[in-house]
């Protein structure tokens, strides 16, 4: 595995995002606007329980979402690379959630990214698939 793969790099530096805000350590909103800046405006997802999602969904579902997750803990795995080019690549990862007194959640998701004109990795697309 690449280590140095900037797909990667971004996979691991958003969910830290993710954590921190649900998670409550950082509640500034500056930190919710550069987390909804890593998607692009043309985002779609497809929740591990079926749910499509948009952008605008995604926007009002973190902006509503700082802090409800207190203690919040993921973990990110298994990152393989599926496809790369000039316009982007997909990668799938392995994610496991934990909550304090909460069942430990585990899933299998893939984001596909868009490439930008400047280099920017936004998250085209997300798909997620609860672990059997």
């Amino acid at each position: 595995m690449n280590h140095k793969n900037p797909y990667f790099d971004d996979v691991m530096s958003t969910h830290v995002l993710i954590r921190q805000w649900l998670g409550g350590e950082v509640a500034a909103p500056a930190l919710c606007a550069d987390l909804l800046a890593r998607f692009s405006p043309d985002y779609s997802m497809v929740t591990s329980t079926g749910k499509q999602l948009d952008h605008a969904s995604l926007t009002a579902f973190f902006s509503s979402a700082g802090g409800s997750r207190p203690g919040l803990a993921m973990e990110i795995s298994e990152l393989r690379l599926i496809q790369q080019s000039d316009a982007g690549a997909t990668v799938s990862y392995r994610e496991i959630q934990t909550l304090p007194g909460a069942e430990i959640t585990e899933r299998f998701s893939t984001v596909v990214y868009e490439k930008t004109a400047d280099g920017t990795l936004l998250w085209r697309h997300l798909h997620e698939t609860w672990a059997a």
